[in-house]
């Protein structure tokens, strides 16, 4: 049985957030554009997840915990990826990884902290509305936020939320889709090929 949540949302230094990120046609075709991906199963070393996935730009290789170079950014993400950059406030150009990802029913991701290879996360959701999750520690315990990312909503991570909780997305009873844009940190983009 899949986890219940309740809307709750206590601002966090360094998340922003936004409904109607785009219209509800721009939704349709973006599904179908990431439909239209060789998706591949999400593999974090000898693990495969539920969820779907496809990189460009860069891709980041769980299993020798580095990046190389994935195929270019479509130009159908082109539009998108211009207003993930000003709603996050960098320039485009910052924007060189874009993971699009098919959650099946039931899927979700795990807690986690996006690699330090990234900076900044800006996020799109499409299709169903899903839970956010963060938490950090605080001594034996953990203090905990939620949002509700609606259909068409996109966040940003940046600072304290993106650095020092760690996220999740909260397993759902239909299918989500998500196109997440990341920039590289100052001290990776002198390490790259």
């Amino acid at each position: 049985m899949l986890a219940r949540q309740t809307e709750l949302f206590l601002p966090l230094d360094g998340l922003t957030y936004a409904n109607d990120a785009v219209d509800e046609t721009e939704e349709r075709a973006l599904i179908a554009a990431i439909d239209a991906v060789d998706l591949a199963p999400f593999r974090f070393q000898r693990w495969l997840g539920k969820r779907l996935t496809a990189s460009f730009g860069w891709h980041y290789d769980f299993e020798h915990a580095r990046m190389g170079p994935a195929q270019p950014i479509p130009s159908w993400l082109e539009p998108l990826r211009h207003e993930a950059a000003r709603f996050a406030g960098i320039d485009t150009d910052q924007l060189v990884h874009v993971l699009v990802t098919h959650y099946p029913p039931g899927a979700g991701i795990g807690w986690h902290r996006d690699r330090p290879v990234f900076d900044h996360v800006v996020g799109v959701s499409l299709g169903a509305s899903a839970f956010l999750r963060f938490r950090r520690r605080a001594g034996a315990k953990f203090d905990r936020a939620s949002l509700a990312c609606r259909p068409r909503s996109i966040y940003h991570l940046s600072g304290e939320a993106r650095h020092m909780w760690e996220h999740s997305i909260a397993p759902i009873d239909a299918s989500r889709w998500s196109i997440t844009f990341r920039s590289l940190s100052e001290r990776h983009l002198s390490c790259l090929p």
